[in-house]
């Protein structure tokens, strides 16, 4: 069995991409600091589902799964170098997924040493140590947010991306650029994810479907922000994590054609690559907002607001790419989707 260290594994992607995988012949290690951004007790319900109980976790102390074999968990932080690398040299890790960073555009407006420490401190120390133990191929989350002030629809990862509106956007255009000098100098495989609007079962509690959902049925009420004049690609979570899978399987090659007087910024002549993966579709805001309250049978009390700093009007993902080279398209609709986020919000809060 190939191993593969998923880091972010309590997270939100992590959760659900560790979950596909143990059952497709990978040897799983799950990484995860488990910090407080939001509540902790839906990452230990994601790991009590994957067979890990809170009550046996221990920093930097491995926990076999009680129902996967193939699954251990460790709580760890990526800016822990020391405690880091000593977990490569045991485990003897074949592959890398780093899901694991501080994430949330607003949030950046506020805490943004937070996000130099885990999203550049952290990516680095992990890059380094796969680096030294030889990594097959590192893949990494990116972002929608590094399109930045782009307005070119769809966005294209061959667009240049050089003017991010929030600090959380530029740690992710950072790490696609540190990724970039690791395949070029070292001949290591890295490819890059640039995620659209992930939404489904197990959500980010400060997520927007999240967040529409707890208040509609409080009868509290939501705010609309741009006065609702805004675009989202909303990508389905198991459509998500298929295309990290397809990633995970198909290790860059470079670019032979690769122009330097045209340099294509999702190619190189190293073994990089970056991806879009998003549903190709935009959906307007109000129209996701009365799917959802249809699903819930309840109307919205709605608050219409300005924009907010470090947010774009539109999203939508060009995923030529990702058809081409991987023989795939996301394509869950978002009746589908909100539809099973609703139920296993009203399961999960026994409503």
């Amino acid at each position: 069995m190939t191993k593969i260290l998923i880091t972010g594994a309590a997270g939100f992607i992590g959760y659900h991409l560790v979950e596909k995988l143990v059952h497709l012949n990978y040897e799983i290690i799950g990484l995860d600091s488990i910090n407080d951004y939001y509540d902790v007790n839906i990452k230990y319900a994601r790991l009590h589902n994957c067979g890990i109980e809170n009550t046996d976790i221990q920093y930097n102390k491995p926990v076999v799964s009680s129902i996967y074999p193939n699954y251990s968990f460790v709580q760890l932080q990526l800016e822990d170098r020391e405690n880091l690398e000593n977990l490569f040299e045991k485990q003897k890790i074949e592959k890398v997924c780093n899901l694991a960073a501080q994430a949330g555009v607003r949030y950046s407006l506020q805490n943004p040493y937070a996000y130099l420490q885990s999203n550049l401190v952290g990516f680095l120390n992990l890059l380094e140590i796969s680096k030294n133990n030889h990594i097959k191929h590192f893949v990494y989350a990116s972002s929608s947010s590094v399109y930045g002030l782009n307005s070119e629809m769809p966005f294209s990862v061959h667009h240049n991306v050089d003017h991010p509106i929030s600090l959380y956007a530029a740690t992710k255009k950072s790490n696609e650029l540190i990724a970039h000098s690791y395949s070029y100098l070292f001949q290591m495989p890295t490819t890059g994810l640039r995620f659209f609007t992930v939404y489904g079962p197990w959500g980010r509690p400060d997520m927007a479907l999240f967040l529409f959902t707890k208040a509609i049925l409080e009868n509290k009420t939501i705010d609309i922000y741009n006065n609702g004049e805004m675009y989202r690609d909303f990508t389905y979570i198991s459509d998500i994590v298929e295309g990290v899978y397809r990633v995970i399987e198909n290790i860059p090659q470079p670019n032979l054609n690769w122009n330097p007087a045209n340099p294509d910024p999702a190619t190189s002549t190293a073994p990089y690559q970056i991806y879009n993966i998003g549903n190709n579709k935009m959906v307007y805001l109000m129209d996701f907002i009365t799917e959802l309250e249809k699903q819930l049978q309840k109307k919205a009390i709605k608050n219409f607001l300005p924009m907010q700093a470090g947010d774009v009007k539109h999203t939508r993902a060009d995923v030529t790419d990702l058809i081409r080279n991987l023989d795939y398209k996301p394509s869950t609709t978002i009746d589908i989707g909100i539809s099973n986020f609703v139920k296993w919000y009203q399961d999960y809060y026994k409503l």
